[in-house]
């Protein structure tokens, strides 16, 4: 069984600059992966780190050897997505030879935290960012506080609102398994751009 809990983040105007930035900078790593993926059709996540991470590291250094880890998650996450999902017009099943689409990846894409980069502990939350940890107080139920406890945490996402306001999505399951892939329509943080053509 799976769920979610999203946890609104009360970022005053410096703590929400330096968010938007990480923001900012999680995309361009994202972006910088896509035309790899493209053009290998490799997006295994495990594949994608050996092929990816070395470059990546050396052309976004201010992200951390952890978060450029978590970009390569994303980049595999969504792509996972696009061309296996069943329901997405992308599907490898439905592109049979023509070239992949290339992934775009909006400045207000979620980024992506695991435990290196975010941690919570008696209420207090230590997060990433490009310039040092921030950190906030979360003010959670007993309830929302035991399930850090007996469940397992798949996910951490920070994402932003089209207003500008953050907040903290953690998703949990009771089994270790592999994060559910969304099969409704694409999210508008990311573009597909189809190849109509071999590039030149």
């Amino acid at each position: 069984m799976n769920s979610s809990l999203r946890v609104p983040l009360n970022a005053q105007p410096e703590q929400a600059a330096r968010l938007v930035a990480l923001q900012a900078a999680f995309s361009q790593a994202c972006n910088a992966l896509a035309p790899l993926v493209q053009k290998t059709r490799v997006w295994n996540r495990v594949a994608l780190h050996h092929m990816a991470y070395k470059p990546l590291r050396e052309q976004f250094p201010q992200m951390g050897s952890q978060m450029v880890c978590n970009a390569i998650y994303s980049v595999s996450r969504h792509c996972r997505m696009v061309f296996q999902s069943p329901g997405s017009p992308f599907n490898l099943t439905k592109l049979g030879d023509k070239p992949l689409p290339l992934l775009r990846f909006a400045s207000t894409c979620p980024v992506y935290f695991d435990r290196h980069t975010l941690s919570l502990k008696e209420g207090q939350l230590s997060m990433y960012t490009l310039d040092g940890r921030m950190r906030f107080k979360l003010d959670l139920n007993v309830k929302d506080e035991a399930r850090f406890h007996q469940q397992k945490l798949r996910e951490i996402v920070l994402s932003r609102s089209r207003a500008g306001s953050f907040e903290l999505q953690f998703a949990f399951s009771e089994t270790d398994d592999t994060p559910d892939l969304p099969t409704a329509e694409m999210p508008e943080y990311v573009m597909v751009e189809e190849m109509n053509e071999q590039p030149r």
